[in-house]
């Protein structure tokens, strides 16, 4: 079996291998994951250091789903794509702090709900009104941050 790696130790990629190979011990192999990923173990030893900063999306699509770890994909749109940069950070979470986040941010979308209708009921959001529209998009933001970290649950434990 292949040693534990150290300059790699926080790399999200290696992490997501090594996390792998609970399940599987081919996968504390570099070569066997390169083979896995159809790429080469130097190609693979080179995202796993940081050293490849443009990591092509097919790869990361592969990793995400052979290692089963769907965060790699929220880490790629995070990290490395332009376009991605403003995707929120992903928390990894027992399912049980997932679920209360989300009733309690359903709660925050109640009074969000009635703020929006009160901006919007004119047709114009005036200099004063942007600031409560931005409390609305903040709101928005954490709904849709929980339903990510839903989503990536469900896909990481029942899939």
């Amino acid at each position: 079996m292949a040693r534990r790696p150290t300059k790699a130790a926080d790399n999200p990629f290696c992490k997501a291998r090594l996390e792998a190979a609970k399940y599987n011990e081919k996968f504390f192999s570099k070569e066997y994951a390169a083979e896995q990923l159809h790429i080469s173990s130097a190609q693979l030893q080179d995202y796993e250091l940081g050293i490849t900063k443009c990591i092509p999306p097919d790869s990361v699509l592969r990793m995400a789903d052979i290692y089963n770890a769907p965060e790699l994909r929220n880490i790629y749109c995070r990290e490395m794509c332009p376009l991605g940069c403003d995707t929120p950070k992903l928390e990894l979470e027992d399912l049980d702090r997932i679920s209360v986040k989300a009733l309690s941010s359903f709660r925050k979308m109640s009074a969000s709900k009635e703020l929006l209708l009160d901006i919007v009921e004119d047709g114009v959001v005036s200099e004063e009104e942007k600031p409560e529209l931005d409390k609305v998009m903040a709101a928005l933001d954490e709904v849709a941050s929980i339903a990510q970290s839903l989503r990536v649950w469900v896909e990481k434990n029942l899939r």
